[in-house]
């Protein structure tokens, strides 16, 4: 399922008398989609979900999916609690593309129980999961094995990234699942990075913009450019840049000052294969340096 691009997680708006206005929903999701929205996300957070009533959120689960399907984007529900059960019973029903599904709150299980979570929804679900990862509000840090493993269960497409920054485990997890931005703040550096879209409260106003924005980036390169600087640092700066220079035959050697150490060949060779999936095709040859530290 192609869910890129920019996903704007709804507001529910209402009337004077303080009711749900599905009119003016109706317009304001039109009007997202025209302006180049990929896909609309009711009931989130941004939706004020839990001061809905169970026929508030039928309306406008109603209106949304409706716009959707009308104008071919893509529709996604907010959906989970901190109760398996509540919450396996809450996807079967969905009729929607994918569910947005938090992990558990409050209740801060192990990272497995959340992993067994996922599984048991998953299982359950009719419809593809995202997990919307946001430890600042549900008190639950997950490792990047632990976004691993979830990302390897049949059913999850995805994660909405909201993580409070591009910390090292965004770093290395952006080229190796699908990590949607969700912080609004961080979200061009995520771009940047090669993230497949973002789910994106601030794509309300000024969408035709942040669909610009993402679109400006050519697909996978912030990925491989990131993965390519990772090798580059796999041992003290500056040793492996001065032997993949050296290796492509720009510097007369690779040697650093005491108390550094010359990058070892595994370390240069990653590095320059790295540099290879980067998409660096300058017509140069480079020297791989042998066991024997001679070029050859």
């Amino acid at each position: 399922m192609d869910v890129q691009g920019i996903h704007v997680p709804l507001i529910t708006p209402f009337g004077e008398d303080g009711r749900v206005d599905g009119a003016a929903l109706e317009r304001l999701a039109q009007g997202l989609v025209d302006e180049g929205a990929a896909g609309l996300v009711a009931l989130g957070t941004t939706a004020e979900a839990a001061a809905l009533d169970e026929g508030e959120k039928a309306a406008v689960s109603e209106v949304v999916g409706r716009v959707c399907r009308e104008r071919g984007a893509h529709f996604t529900v907010g959906a989970g609690s901190n109760d398996t059960r509540r919450t396996e019973a809450e996807v079967a029903g969905l009729e929607a593309d994918a569910a947005l599904v938090t992990v558990p709150y409050f209740t801060r299980p192990s990272e497995a129980g959340v992993v067994a979570h996922f599984e048991r929804v998953a299982a359950a679900s009719r419809v593809p999961l995202i997990v919307y990862n946001v430890p600042y509000r549900t008190g639950q840090t997950l490792s990047r094995a632990t976004v691993r493993a979830l990302a390897a269960i049949p059913g999850v497409i995805g994660f909405k990234h909201a993580v409070g920054g591009i910390d090292a485990d965004t770093v290395a997890l952006v080229g190796e699942v699908p990590l949607y931005a969700g912080d609004d703040v961080f979200a061009p550096a995520l771009f940047a990075m090669g993230a497949p879209g973002g789910i994106l409260a601030s794509a309300h106003l000024g969408t035709g913009r942040w669909v610009e924005l993402f679109r400006a980036y050519e697909p996978g390169l912030g990925r491989e450019l990131s993965a390519m600087a990772a090798t580059l640092f796999a041992e003290p700066n500056p040793t492996v840049i001065k032997a993949v220079l050296h290796a492509q035959g720009r510097i007369p050697t690779p040697d650093v000052r005491l108390p550094l150490l010359a990058a070892g060949g595994p370390a240069r060779e990653t590095a320059v294969r790295a540099l290879a999936a980067a998409g660096d095709t300058r017509d140069r040859t480079y020297a791989l340096i042998g066991e024997t530290g001679q070029t050859r």
